[in-house]
């Protein structure tokens, strides 16, 4: 068995209980949904969708161990059907009756695969394992519908900078290694930045400093943890926490126009073992967020990118990929797209379902006829330009106004096209 001397230290200060849990009080904290589930003993199936190091491996653990049932773990990116199938017959195996189901723990379960999460379903219907699914992706477009029904969803946020500094003194009063140090916390801001609310990397950060330190007391302040992360770009990413720091700079880059920067950050991650589809998957969103009408081959050319690194592979899918980061850089910008969905989610959220104009609506039956469903409406291809003006949106909002065009010379024909349909209402200030 490995000594707890050689563990590091974010796996040594691992907490066991939820008294010493830090964050997500609004899960865990005195009266919130899932400490009452977890107090009363008996949970259901739920996905934990948070960024990196919040605690969601740490959380599944500590509820296991609460409820004092059979733990089992896979991990989305080594695991096959196969291997889902084995731990579930082991499950149905050991439990007994009355007693708590055992807890099915699948980190990164954004990563199974289609038939991966088929080969759960029946188990989680009929509760021979509670599911606990831990995802950085949004679980609605990486879990299938079926097992998202099964599951509650409980988001965990980014650690506020009162959680780390807490994190940070108690590394140094309670780690059986840190504490027999002097160490001194001058100034932590550095240390903040670089986690970004995450602790693993906050303690990787703190560890890999005090273990570079010559001499005692080691006394931590911006300048020394700037130059030492600066010195040493990759030394406390020993677990890829980076991931969303560089893809973040990789998207930018792209937003920004600048394909040396975008080529840059796609060879970090190519070179820090980051998945392809990741790369891709980002890039198709790249170009509907933000180069969107004006340039729509864009959407086509990232989505051409995605399917031939799936069909060729490694290392050959680098050159589509960065083929379409070039030509997302280089094209010409647009987010009203992104920005016409986000105002007509507003709208919705503000105004409630607002019904559909008789008009507008399905009239399959007699009843419905006689009712006035789809009594006025005027069939578009029965007239000159294939268009008429009619009221198409609920009467309460027929004068707002969701999507604004963006004068790029591709998006501008779609504006005039507006503007001649409609006049005055498609015209902006």
């Amino acid at each position: 068995m490995r000594s707890i001397m050689s563990e590091p230290l974010a796996e040594r200060l691992r907490p066991r209980t939820l008294d010493d849990y830090i964050g997500q009080k609004h899960l865990v904290g005195k009266g919130a949904v899932l400490r009452n589930m977890i107090d009363a003993g008996r949970i259901s199936s739920f996905i934990l969708w948070g960024p990196p190091g919040v605690g969601k491996t740490t959380l599944a653990q500590i509820i296991a161990n609460r409820l004092k049932t059979p733990f089992y773990t896979l991990s989305a990116v080594t695991s096959g059907v196969k291997d889902v199938r084995d731990v579930i017959e082991r499950a149905q195996k050991t439990r007994f009756f009355n007693e708590a189901s055992p807890i099915l723990f699948i980190d990164e379960i954004h990563r199974f695969s289609k038939s991966q999460q088929d080969s759960l379903l029946g188990a989680v219907e009929k509760g021979t394992v509670t599911l606990i699914g831990a995802t950085t992706e949004n679980p609605s477009f990486e879990v299938i519908r079926p097992l998202l029904s099964r599951c509650q969803l409980y988001v965990l946020k980014s650690l506020d900078k009162a959680d780390l500094e807490e994190l940070l003194q108690r590394a140094i009063t309670k780690d059986i290694i840190l504490r027999e140090k002097k160490i001194e916390l001058k100034e932590t801001a550095a240390m903040m930045r670089f986690s970004g609310g995450d602790a693993r990397k906050l303690l990787n950060i703190l560890e890999l400093v005090v273990e570079s330190a010559a001499t005692e007391p080691v006394v931590i302040t911006d300048e020394l943890v700037s130059n030492y992360l600066q010195q040493n770009p990759l030394a406390y990413d020993k677990d890829g926490e980076m991931h969303y720091d560089i893809i973040s700079a990789f998207i930018k880059s792209i937003r920004g126009s600048d394909p040396d920067a975008a080529l840059y950050w796609m060879a970090r991650m190519i070179e820090g073992g980051e998945d392809p589809q990741f790369i891709a998957r980002r890039m198709i969103i790249s170009a509907a967020e933000d180069i969107g009408l004006a340039n729509p081959n864009a959407l086509l050319l990232a989505n051409a990118a995605f399917d031939a690194v799936m069909k060729i592979g490694w290392p050959e899918g680098r050159i589509p990929l960065a083929e379409c980061a070039v030509y997302l850089a280089t094209s010409p910008k647009s987010n009203s797209a992104y920005m016409g969905i986000g105002s007509a989610l507003e709208l919705v959220q503000r105004t409630g379902n607002q019904p559909v104009p008789l008009h507008l609506r399905n009239a399959p039956t007699q009843l419905m006829k006689d009712l006035g469903y789809s009594d006025g409406y005027r069939y578009p291809h029965d007239y000159a330009g294939h268009f008429t003006a009619q009221q198409y949106l609920p009467d309460a909002l027929q004068h707002e106004r969701l999507w604004h065009g963006q004068h790029s010379p591709s998006e501008q024909k779609l504006y005039d096209r507006m503007v001649n349909y409609w006049g005055e209402r498609y015209k902006d200030d």
